[in-house]
């Protein structure tokens, strides 16, 4: 389902009133840093997209565009040359050169403590040639055509305002200076964060003077402050809320196919002692049973993914079998969403050795992705039918991200978007074999390793020809889902709601920022 509202399209010559130039987005999850390159979730990218800007930026199709960079193109089969933009200043009035997008690339996949940053972008980098101020030569190790997709992903930020910072620097201000539409007013961690428009920005002037992004966390409080005209837009429209906001004369819909996939991931650092996971009795398994393939199978087919789009997400969901959505290049047709099978999840777990099942804590996000805990709550259901008796743990997502990182469930709930609309993005950052050197399985919190499976991935991401590499990643998704790396449940599909007056471009990459929002005839 990919469409942009026609509304979009006829507002962006129309005038505003001097009293409708500030915009207000009522967002469902907060950025948990203004630090550009500190994690790489999609409510701190739409924050940092008001303030940076990348060489490469993507539209509502993630299809790349120009950004800073004006062009760019292989000079070989190892180097890339990209020419900038010139002109383009920092918020602070200093030129933005090609110096800086070389600090930028030292910096990204070395932010301390980052619980999944940018890595993976850059892994096939192996050093950059300054030209001159607006040239760049990017070499990389090896064949890599989608070196121009992968810069659309990282933030450029300055050398002179970044030298020495800390995270906290970009979270207080000292050191969040871009060249993006823009300029950063003020931020309060977890509640708001407040732009004002920059002028001088490259891309032309933005229609709002200012603009916020306002964390609703409460799905029914979003939709509310959208009613009432506290909010102008409001993302993660509640599914529950839709039929009453279709009929609602003072509202309209925004949707389009998303690309996040919704997923379990179990643990697989521990051989023993896993975390929430005992027998019927409460006491620590004598193994990890998530490392043996037929008990992710067994949770796998003990799903009933029909009955959590349909019923859960109340028909904003498809069910999923792989991590892209039908219709996207390297979507392998030969891997269907697993049929709901709960006897044969019980012959799978007495094969494995748990013919009377075991017991887990499944930990959940509760304000981070549409009905997080809701399907949680489902699956839980689900599992204990199969005589997986299981528990919820829901946290918040500023807690659920951190504790993540540190490997501290024993299976969790999560999303993942692959927002460059190929099957490489995951397969190297959620599903590749963390290795920080290799910038490898940047967000792999559940630490899956398939070395197998990474050798596929290298090969097709040096593979330049795009029907051969689509082939090599259509191998790449059958391997990990014949294994079970993750179990997909389902992929969302992306609702923005505005108040009359106000057009949106529903992205998606998901996406909330006030670029896309312009007033409506």
């Amino acid at each position: 389902m990919r469409r942009t509202s026609l509304a979009f399209l006829l507002a962006s010559s129309v005038a505003l009133p001097a009293a409708a130039q500030n915009l207000t987005m009522g967002a469902g999850a907060p950025a948990t840093s203004l630090d550009p390159h500190f994690f790489n979730a999609a409510p701190n990218s739409s924050v940092a997209a008001h303030i940076f800007s990348r060489l490469v930026e993507r539209d509502a199709q993630v299809r790349p565009q120009p950004g800073l960079a004006e062009s760019w193109r292989p000079i070989s089969e190892t180097v890339w040359e990209f020419k900038l933009r010139p002109g383009v200043k920092w918020h602070d009035g200093r030129d933005f050169t090609a110096d800086d997008v070389v600090f930028t690339f030292e910096r990204a996949p070395n932010v301390p403590n980052s619980p999944g940053g940018f890595g993976g972008f850059l892994r096939m980098v192996s050093r950059v040639e300054v030209v001159d101020p607006l040239t760049l030569r990017i070499h990389t190790r090896a064949p890599h055509p989608l070196l121009p997709v992968d810069l659309s992903y990282v933030f450029i930020i300055s050398r002179h305002a970044g030298q020495g910072a800390s995270t906290e620097d970009y979270n207080s201000g000292r050191a969040a200076i871009g060249t993006g539409p823009y300029r950063l007013r003020s931020n309060t961690p977890g509640e708001r964060v407040d732009f004002e428009r920059n002028d001088a920005y490259y891309g032309g002037r933005e229609p709002w003077a200012r603009a916020t992004y306002r964390v609703i966390a409460n799905d029914s409080a979003r939709t509310a402050a959208l009613i009432a005209g506290d909010v102008d837009l409001i993302d993660q429209v509640p599914s529950s809320d839709l039929e009453r906001l279709r009929r609602e004369t003072r509202v309209a819909l925004h949707q389009i196919q998303g690309l996040r996939m919704i997923y379990l991931q179990a643990d697989f650092t521990r051989t023993a002692n896993v975390p929430g996971v005992t027998d019927n009795a409460g006491q620590p398994l004598p193994a990890n049973p998530f490392l043996d393939v037929r008990v992710r199978r067994a949770l796998s087919i003990g799903v009933n993914r029909e009955a959590l789009a349909e019923r859960v997400m109340e028909g904003t969901a498809a069910p999923s079998g792989q991590w892209l959505p039908p219709g996207v290049y390297s979507y392998n047709p030969d891997v269907p969403p697993p049929a709901f099978d709960p006897d044969g999840a019980r012959r799978l777990l007495a094969e494995a050795g748990y013919p009377q099942g075991f017991r887990v804590v499944l930990t959940t996000p509760n304000d981070r992705y549409p009905n997080d805990a809701r399907t949680a709550q489902a699956v839980a259901q689900m599992w204990t039918r199969i005589g997986v008796r299981t528990e919820i743990q829901a946290l918040p997502w500023t807690s659920f991200s951190a504790r993540a990182a540190r490997q501290e469930f024993g299976i969790r709930l999560a999303g993942w978007g692959s927002s460059t609309g190929e099957a490489s993005y995951a397969a190297i950052n959620i599903i590749g074999t963390y290795n920080r050197e290799q910038r490898r399985g940047a967000s792999n919190s559940g630490r899956y390793s398939n070395p197998a499976m990474d050798a596929l991935v290298d090969r097709a991401t040096a593979t330049l020809d795009d029907e051969a590499r689509e082939r090599v990643l259509h191998e790449v998704i059958k391997m990990a889902m014949d294994d079970q790396a993750v179990v997909p449940l389902f992929h969302l599909i992306n609702t923005w709601a505005t108040r009359r007056g106000v057009a949106y471009e529903a992205r998606m990459d998901e996406s909330t920022r006030a670029m896309a929002a312009r007033a409506a005839q």
